[in-house]
């Protein structure tokens, strides 16, 4: 049997704007494996959180819309869901962290009744037990029981997503999404708040996804990583394969622009240019504008999934036979 707890496969989402279509996930493929972390990263407006709302249907719609693909959670395609079926699978079964905890918690309801009402939704409990449960998880994430009843506004932004974390982790998902969830924390809080992620998924034996712009974070939490480029993955493989061996061109450009405490560099060598608009992606593959080692089939021919090694998966023309791929 396979151990794979979700397979995402052919994904696109479109975005239908005044300007034009915009393809913000395009053929998105990708797997997490029980008690795996998935490390997504990409620039701003690489489809990194569109493809996040895409897994928990939460794709506004419209302008939005899911074209074609499949996202197979436990053996069942999500995408043939009713909504009345997926709530029951939101906050239950997958559950997701969003970047601003202070826009992910409500303002009036207090700290306490607003990871018991999570429980109350999805487990057979009282209220009183669903109270103490809460209570309960506010200490697994570090913060004192009787602070359970003060509101947001009362906590600091690391305090605030310690609350987030503990109401998607309250039911014990199998799943955790987590959209760039340091990203309004200052450095020392994030290490604590990460720390505290990657012990509490050990505990909770949950699966992750983590969007992030950062490869250090990466290196540090996750398993496998796939790197996006307008929407597209250009790269996909083990932490420890990509870190030692990147293939795509745009890959080792993010690579090439991280400044190395072993080597003596006086410059480093950033990718030139743009990310392109996102109604204006070039035609073949989005990256050949920017790429050092670009070909004439790039420009008119996007580059399928191909498995450069085993595990190894790269978008790329320079690493397969374009003869053999056209039998």
């Amino acid at each position: 049997m396979s151990n794979d707890l979700l397979k995402v496969k052919d994904l696109s989402i479109q975005y239908r704007t005044d300007e034009g279509i915009v393809r913000a996930v395009d053929m998105m493929t990708f797997e997490v494996s029980k008690g795996e972390t998935l490390g997504i990263v990409g620039e701003t407006g690489a489809g990194k959180t569109t493809t996040a709302l895409g897994i928990m249907q939460l794709v506004p719609d419209p302008p939005g819309e899911i074209v074609k693909g499949e996202i197979i959670f436990n053996g069942e395609n999500l995408l043939e869901k009713t909504n009345e079926q997926m709530r029951k699978v939101r906050g239950k079964k997958i559950s997701m962290i969003f970047q601003d905890p202070m826009t992910s918690l409500n303002p009036v309801m207090t700290t306490e009744e607003q990871i018991a009402e999570v429980i109350i939704l999805h487990e057979k409990v009282s209220e009183k037990e669903a109270y103490e449960k809460a209570r309960d998880m506010l200490e697994t994430v570090g913060i004192p029981r009787e602070r359970g009843k003060e509101f947001p506004h009362q906590f600091s932004g690391g305090m605030r997503q310690r609350v987030v974390i503990a109401i998607a982790l309250a039911c014990n998902p199998e799943l955790l999404i987590a959209d760039e969830p340091t990203t309004a924390l200052d450095v020392t809080i994030q290490a604590q708040v990460l720390k505290l992620m990657k012990r509490l998924k050990t505990e909770f034996d949950t699966s992750m996804i983590l969007i992030t712009h950062d490869l250090g974070v990466v290196a540090n939490i996750c398993d496998k990583v796939a790197i996006m480029y307008t929407g597209y993955v250009v790269e996909y493989a083990k932490i420890r394969d990509l870190y030692t061996d990147p293939l795509h061109p745009y890959t080792q450009g993010l690579f090439g622009s991280i400044p190395s405490i072993d080597e003596d560099e006086e410059r480093l060598n950033p990718i030139k240019g743009l990310m392109p608009e996102p109604t204006e992606v070039p035609e073949g593959c989005p990256f050949n504008p920017r790429c050092p080692k670009v070909m004439d089939i790039c420009r008119s021919v996007l580059p399928i999934r191909y498995e450069a090694k085993e595990g190894h998966f790269v978008n790329c023309h320079l690493y397969y036979d374009h003869n053999e791929t056209e039998k």
